[in-house]
């Protein structure tokens, strides 16, 4: 592993990539918030809201798989570069979406234009998250550390991206919101790649696609239990609880749907951003510093089991309840705030472990592989959130979470160090 300290042009270009990720991620939650609510409000049932993102995780298996290899082959800067740029060409695509055009029209247009912005997001996120096994230093616990706050620090501006995206669905309105997010990120991209000093790897021309997929064994294991343990968080995630909230907070009419926006967009906030913080002190919570790799991956076997307890335990009070009430309310929100505490644990681990298993030279391939698994978790959570909810409201999106998490715990079992 090459040492940070000894990469001093590298760790110059590091700064410049994770700012970038930074401003993307800020746009990418701020997008999500717009399209779920905003579609919602025009009369989308729960199964067409999750329509709207298939094409968005679809376009994540895919994406990562190639990206990976376009790294290791053109470099990490070309990713970087294109994802920030089909952003912005995915935000003005949007922006040019006719409100006289029919709900089959609209869902498949606002489909792809997802799916373009799921490209754009996994070049992005393995450009920077490849970058950190390349640039950390070793020992102590410095790959956890760095890859901790990376992730966790991303996430807690994603969180900031789904109170803004609520801010300007209720401010600007739809069309004026994405376009004005459109002209920042494409400032960013110009600053980046003006600014961008030398470090970074350039790619290797002998690089052949067929090494993307993995024949390392727990790779493969760690990359099944990330598809679980991502869909059993946007089954309730992205469809269920926002609709769930919307329901019992907003009275239909525009000054109640202007609350029940913010107050859905604070939550999701409030969630994302709290998972980012617990994910960016992971390593001191679990004194990574002072212990041996095979005692972190028991962890990640022990954390997913108990967290499956979380949703298990809120879908069987809702059953109780048999109605939305305040007390259920608010025994969700406490919920599932601690659920993004453990599940942040969880995710940490993971993050660290893909990287603890890849070699330097096919980190870009591994790192690509691996997150493929997790846009798979996240189509099958977002496929399973809409069908569950309408099937079986909230309580079901909770059930069908628990399962999901079982099976995570299950394939984390199949780790060895």
């Amino acid at each position: 592993m090459t040492v940070a300290a000894s990469r001093p042009e590298g760790l110059a270009a590091y700064i410049p990539v994770t700012a970038a990720y930074w401003a993307f991620m800020l746009t990418d939650g701020a997008l999500r918030m717009l399209v779920l609510l905003h579609f919602h409000t025009l009369g989308f049932s729960p199964v067409q809201l999750a329509y709207l993102f298939l094409l968005y995780e679809i376009a994540g298996i895919v994406t990562n798989l190639s990206a990976g290899w376009i790294a290791a082959r053109f470099g990490l800067t070309t990713t970087l570069y294109a994802g920030l740029a089909l952003q912005v060409g995915a935000l003005l695509a949007l922006a040019g979406l006719d409100p006289s055009w029919g709900i089959g029209a609209s869902v498949a247009y606002v489909m792809a234009v997802q799916g373009a912005s799921g490209v754009a997001k996994d070049l992005s996120k393995m450009s920077a998250k490849s970058a950190v096994k390349l640039l950390a230093p070793s020992g102590q616990g410095g790959l956890f550390k760095w890859v901790a706050v990376l992730t966790g620090s991303k996430n807690a501006v994603k969180g900031a991206g789904f109170l803004l995206g609520a801010a300007l669905l209720a401010l600007a309105g739809f069309h004026a919101a994405v376009l004005g997010m459109a002209a920042v990120l494409a400032l960013v991209l110009v600053a980046v790649v003006l600014r961008m000093p030398g470090g970074l790897p350039a790619g290797r021309k002998g690089a052949k696609f067929r090494e993307v997929f993995s024949k390392d064994a727990n790779i493969n294991w760690l990359s099944a239990a990330r598809v679980f343990l991502f869909g059993a968080r946007d089954v309730w995630f992205v469809v269920g609880i926002p609709v769930y909230f919307y329901a019992v907070l907003s009275d239909g009419t525009e000054a109640g749907n202007r609350v029940a926006f913010f107050t859905i967009g604070t939550f999701m906030a409030v969630w994302t951003i709290l998972y980012g913080a617990v994910q960016a002190a992971a390593p001191k919570l679990l004194g990574a510093a002072h212990r041996p790799e095979a005692e972190l991956i028991a962890a990640a076997r022990l954390w997913a089991g108990a967290l499956a307890l979380v949703p298990a335990l809120l879908a069987g009070l809702v059953i109780v309840a048999g109605e939305p009430a305040p007390w259920l309310t608010a025994a969700l929100v406490a919920g599932l705030l601690l659920f993004g505490a453990a599940f942040a644990v969880n995710s940490s681990l993971h993050s660290y472990l893909i990287l603890a298993f890849s070699k330097g030279e096919r980190v870009t391939m591994d790192v690509g592989f691996y997150y493929m698994a997790n846009a798979a978790g996240r189509l099958l959570g977002t496929l399973l959130s809409g069908m569950s909810y309408q099937l079986g409201g909230v309580a079901a999106c909770l059930g069908v979470a628990a399962l999901m998490l079982g099976l995570s715990a299950v394939f984390a079992g199949r780790l060895r160090a």
